[in-house]
């Protein structure tokens, strides 16, 4: 089924698109000097480092949440109505966002990565000044301000066409005898990505907003453990709500492809269900490492880990699959990024798995095996994701430049995350500016599979862009 989208519609996602490209490879390159500097290649100063690390890590989460926002309005938009002056609105409060992020960080020298983990911004040692931190703290509350009014007018438009919540997750159908009347994939994904990027964002704006008061008013605080439950809850969920946002590219594409629609069934209705409780609740194994955590809540986030990957990654894995087996399908650029972007998906489970194993997290939490799990989720999975979208939305099939560019990213991508699981599980640590020269080699392997990565999202980039102008007059 073909899509039936306005024109002014399309040209809105198509400047979230376009915007994402070119602040994927500006974010790229910041990724890329910073490998390159621990390689010893390349010599910058350790504020510039961390400043580029804390621009590095929040541009790539609000670029990842534009990508899957895109996604989702895209396809949603064909079950609901939503408006577009609210999509275009979170774009405009993004990129003032992001200057004032920018700004704060290479002007005003703030650095203190993309967690801002109260009260550390009021307590630069000075790095930064106050006023640096105020301006970074209300660009990221911008920017989530942005995204909750976009998944308000999504829950709006899905309450209207629904009912309720539970309805549109599908819940008569799962607890009924027949799925005939389920609603689709797209509907049911989008009402989980809802209702848990609502309390998330609701989380990070209450503890940016106090973090901001308490710069200004240092008597005004409160208990930094909860601040910082209140923003690993919220970067958490986040982070995984991209993924469950650009996912919808999935099931809405590859059907197209293979001519077999993506049903909602017993088995999927149930894996997003529990996914909705799973994500809500298994971020604590990001703070396995706090010994004042309650020990209910360590013991949750292990158990937790083990399960929140099973259900939804289960149907959408298995499911792709089975979709494309024996499907006689042409293995396109769309179809090769999207199931690229389900193995990549897939296979970040794993090392997310044993790093939410608690006597495992104390050894290996603040080594590279960290970042190495998170890029397997975001490079591998939702970039993907996103330009096989840009390269169906343009109606290009790819040429064999492009494809050239897809073997450049497989083998950059995977070598790269390769080089932080090993240099992890070799005990290398994580955000450190200046490595050891024991450390080096991999360092040094690192920077050049990134340098093949990005030219892989080059290509895809220029073969998008290049068409962006035709497109939107389609």
């Amino acid at each position: 089924m073909e899509q039936i989208i306005s024109k002014g519609a399309k040209q809105s996602v198509l400047a979230y698109l376009g915007t994402a490209c070119v602040v994927l490879l500006l974010l790229m390159i910041f990724g890329l000097t910073m490998r390159a500097a621990q390689a010893g290649g390349l010599a910058i100063p350790a504020e510039i480092f961390y400043q580029l690390m804390t621009a590095h890590g929040i541009g790539m989460v609000g670029i990842a949440g534009m990508c899957g926002a895109a996604i989702m309005w895209y396809f949603l938009g064909q079950y609901v109505k939503l408006s577009t002056p609210i999509f275009l609105l979170n774009i405009g409060l993004f990129l003032i966002g992001v200057v004032l992020i920018l700004g704060a960080i290479f002007i005003g020298g703030f650095a203190s990565a993309w967690t801002f983990l109260y009260p550390l911004p009021a307590m630069s040692g000075g790095a930064w000044t106050s006023g640096s931190a105020v301006i970074y703290l209300s660009g990221v509350l911008l920017i989530g301000v942005g995204f909750l009014l976009f998944h308000l007018d999504t829950g709006w438009a899905i309450l209207k066409q629904y009912g309720s919540l539970g309805k549109a997750l599908g819940w008569p159908q799962l607890f009924g005898n027949s799925t005939a009347d389920a609603p689709p994939p797209t509907v049911v994904a989008s009402t989980m990505v809802l209702i848990v990027n609502v309390l998330g964002l609701v989380s990070g704006a209450s503890i940016l907003v106090i973090s901001i008061v308490n710069i200004l008013v240092p008597e005004f605080g409160i208990d930094p453990l909860l601040g910082k439950n209140m923003i690993f809850f919220f970067g958490h969920v986040f982070i995984n709500a991209t993924i469950y946002m650009s996912v919808i590219a999935v099931y809405e594409i590859l059907p197209r492809y293979t001519g077999r629609p993506w049903k909602s069934s017993k088995p999927f209705l149930l894996a997003w269900t529990c996914s909705t409780l799973f994500v809500v609740i298994v971020y604590p194994h990001h703070l396995l490492m706090d010994i004042n955590m309650p020990t209910w809540m360590a013991v949750m986030g292990q158990v937790i880990s083990y399960l929140s990957g099973i259900p939804v990654l289960v149907v959408t894995a298995f499911g792709a699959l089975a979709y494309v087996h024996r499907s006689g399908l042409s293995w396109g650029m769309p179809a090769s990024l999207l199931f690229l972007a389900v193995f990549g998906w897939a296979a970040g489970v794993i090392p997310a798995i044993v790093d939410g194993t608690i006597s495992v997290n104390l050894v290996l939490h603040n080594t590279q095996w960290v970042p190495g799990h998170f890029h397997t989720y975001l490079l591998l999975g939702v970039v993907p994701m996103a330009m096989g979208f840009m390269y169906y939305i343009s109606n290009n099939e790819g040429s064999g430049l492009d494809r050239a560019g897809l073997w450049a990213f497989i083998v950059g991508g995977y070598g790269f995350i390769f080089t932080f699981l090993w240099a992890g599980k070799e005990g290398v640590p994580r955000r450190f500016a200046e490595h050891l020269p024991e450390w080096m080699a991999v360092d040094a392997m690192g920077a050049a599979f990134a340098a093949l990565t990005i030219l892989g999202v080059v290509i895809f980039a220029i073969s998008f862009l290049s068409r962006i102008g035709k497109i939107a007059k389609a």
